[in-house]
């Protein structure tokens, strides 16, 4: 086999190789001596960096114990100077031989960038100023056989930042702040909902059929009963059969599935938070939505003022919401809701260079949908929440009274990202086994992202449902907008990867 690796790239390799030997001769050295840092399993911390750093005043001259990650070492004669890395920032080390001991000094000499060190020692103030520990003892807790990234480089590689989070983390503290806005915005919302008398649930990942949705399932076997089964592409049925069974407010947040393509928007796992009340209807969805985000920016960043693909926007509460019909009028001049043919609207948006997916039947509300979706949708910066899709799309949505042609559904677009997708859901059983049964045919067709029959949740519906609003939002969207990250990656820990060869 041809080797095609430059000599630069050799001779790095060569280096790296050299490092990982030297590290691991020395932690072959210190257990040798029945010193292995391994053997540890216990530390006894009594504050974090952040701490001592946000109350010198008060731990001035106070005995502390600290743990972290070495992360910088600068030696001076018969002092060294050590940065170390923990939960909470980073901190520096004042180290002195007559302090420690020759052998503990001659340890944290022979030490690497990287290791994990326990620290005693006093707060106090170096003559530059900075707030420091004063060590007075000096335990090596874990021994790193790595090198990490250099100090000035970092980790750039951005494939390799997703594939080495544990290193992305240590290197870059704005990771590790993107993460931290995305635990907090799953907080907010629980707590959004926990407080207007909403109930956390858990449904299954693992189903007989895919519904709920429109999209590619996972498919697996259940070796007992051998079984097909479908990882869920949405928690919607499970959850409203939870509304027919009387809990009027429930929510779930939870991973979903979809074996459809890659992209900075979409990754085959992702999560989904998805809520339905009792007794209301789409309009009440979007309020709790703009409620939501808007309350999450300010109580998260302290602004409604963000900055999101170079884009501004301002998540102050009263966003635009217009019809499908209305965006399209805007954005292409065609009057969907002045034509009454399926014909006519075929002539329309073919006029710019519309037409519906090949074998896919010509209908007025597909063309609707796919002159929005060709031809407006990526012209939205919103917030702006489009609303009243075509029935052909939403298999699940309640018709308008007014308008049999459309449903009562929305979607919130900002910086042409759909963040979420909302219904006056549909809880008639006989009208649900009909949309349910165009799907079926759909997917006979070849149609894989179709929608499979659920003959349980139409029994369900005949049991009687209450006219119900129903919200999905995807998560990791939202924290993309909150963290001004460009791609579901950067927000996601572990992102689905191709393996390397």
């Amino acid at each position: 086999m041809e080797n095609n690796t430059t000599i630069d790239e050799q001779d790095e390799e060569q280096e790296l190789s050299e490092i990982l030997q030297i590290r691991r001769d020395k932690l072959a050295k210190l257990q040798s001596e029945n010193r292995d840092p391994f053997h540890i399993t216990k530390f006894n911390r009594t504050a974090f960096s952040a701490q001592v750093l946000d109350n010198f005043e008060q731990m001035e001259g106070s005995e502390v114990s600290l743990a972290g990650r070495v992360m910088a070492k600068r030696e001076m004669g018969k002092a060294t100077f050590v940065d170390i890395l923990d939960d909470k920032g980073r901190i520096q080390i004042y180290i002195k031989q007559n302090d420690v001991g020759e052998e503990c000094f001659e340890d944290i000499k022979k030490g690497d960038i990287g290791d994990f060190i326990g620290v005693g020692g006093t707060v106090f103030k170096t003559r530059m100023g900075e707030i420091s520990i004063h060590a007075s003892s000096i335990t090596l807790l874990a021994k790193s056989l790595r090198p990490l990234p250099e100090k000035y480089h970092g980790l750039t590689n951005q494939e390799l930042k997703y594939r080495q989070r544990y290193v992305d983390l240590i290197m870059n503290r704005d990771t590790r702040k993107a993460f931290e806005i995305r635990s907090a915005f799953i907080k907010h919302a629980r707590e959004f909902l926990d407080n207007r008398g909403y109930v956390e649930v858990e449904t299954p990942v693992l189903n007989i059929i895919s519904g709920g949705a429109t999209a590619r399932p996972f498919i697996t076997h259940h070796n007992t009963l051998d079984l097909e089964m479908y990882m869920r592409i949405a928690t919607e049925l499970h959850l409203k059969r939870l509304i027919v069974g009387g809990i009027e407010r429930v929510y779930e947040v939870g991973r979903v599935f979809r074996n459809e393509g890659m992209s900075t928007r979409h990754n085959p796992e992702f999560t989904m938070l998805e809520l339905y009340e009792a007794y209301a209807d789409y309009n009440d969805m979007m309020d709790l939505f703009e409620d939501l985000l808007s309350s999450a920016a300010m109580k998260l960043l302290g602004t409604h003022k963000l900055t999101w693909h170079g884009k501004e926007l301002d998540l102050s509460p009263g966003w635009q919401r217009l019809t499908m019909a209305q965006a399209v009028k805007i954005h292409t001049g065609i009057d969907f809701m002045s034509i009454n043919s399926d014909s006519e609207a075929a002539k329309a948006a073919a006029g710019i260079g519309v037409k519906m997916p090949e074998g896919a039947e010509v209908t007025w509300g597909g063309l609707l949908y796919e002159c929005f979706d060709r031809k407006v949708e990526d012209k939205l910066t919103g917030p702006v929440f489009i609303i009243d899709h075509p029935v052909e799309i939403s298999p699940l949505a309640k018709k308008k009274p007014t308008d049999s042609r459309l449903t009562e559904r929305y979607e919130l677009f900002i910086c042409n990202n759909e963040m979420g997708n909302a219904f006056s859901e549909l809880n008639d059983p006989i009208d649900q086994k009909e949309r349910f049964m165009r799907q079926v045919k759909l997917r006979e067709a070849g149609d894989l992202e179709a929608a499979m029959m659920d003959d349980d949740y139409i029994n369900a519906l005949e049991y009687g449902m209450p006219p119900t609003g129903g919200l999905g939002i995807g998560i990791d969207r939202c924290v993309m907008m909150l963290t001004n990250s460009s791609s579901i990656r950067d927000v996601i820990l572990f992102p689905t990867m191709k393996p390397i060869e």
